[in-house]
């Protein structure tokens, strides 16, 4: 009967340490929604005056969509190591993609200081500078569910509740 009491109050916390990093996710769903919006922002915002440049806007808004997916994955079901990593490496994708445009906005100089321009590089500026912060939530609850998936006893009964090691970002 003892067991019983344990083996139930071990799923138990299981469960409240992946809805945490779940709710942890939710936060960085929010923060990325955000720089998702600055993202299409700018795209319209540089579509014309960065005629010249399609490439870069069309690897851009393709890095863009990449992560939008992955993000919809990822929220899904965020504690999947799997979804973790294909998170990432769209991540990195939009970080290439939007530092090339931001370099290309920086070489010619005055454009950036067009207000459409201005007010979707500030945007962006915003909504990246609060990422890290999101991200650091998610990773410090995901660190917590693994490390009651290896904590003795209760270790001995994750793969029969079929829990999982969480992914970082």
């Amino acid at each position: 009967m003892l067991l019983a009491f344990w083996a139930l109050g071990a799923y138990n916390r299981l469960v409240e340490l992946r809805n945490a990093a779940a709710e942890a996710w939710a936060q960085a769903d929010a923060a990325l929604g955000r720089r998702a919006r600055a993202v299409e922002a700018l795209l319209q915002a540089l579509r014309e005056p960065l005629q010249a440049e399609r490439g870069a806007l069309d690897a851009l808004q393709a890095a863009h969509e990449a992560l939008v997916r992955a993000t919809a994955t990822m929220t899904a079901r965020p504690l999947v190591a799997a979804h973790a990593a294909q998170w990432l490496e769209a991540e990195a994708r939009l970080a290439a993609s939007a530092a090339r445009v931001i370099a290309l906005l920086d070489h010619a100089g005055a454009m950036a200081a067009e207000a459409p321009v201005a007010e979707a590089l500030a945007a962006w500026h915003d909504a990246v500078q609060r990422l890290p912060y999101t991200r650091q939530l998610f990773n410090d609850a995901a660190a917590r569910h693994d490390e009651a998936l290896r904590a003795f006893p209760t270790s001995l009964l994750v793969r029969l509740y079929g829990f999982a090691p969480a992914g970082r970002v």
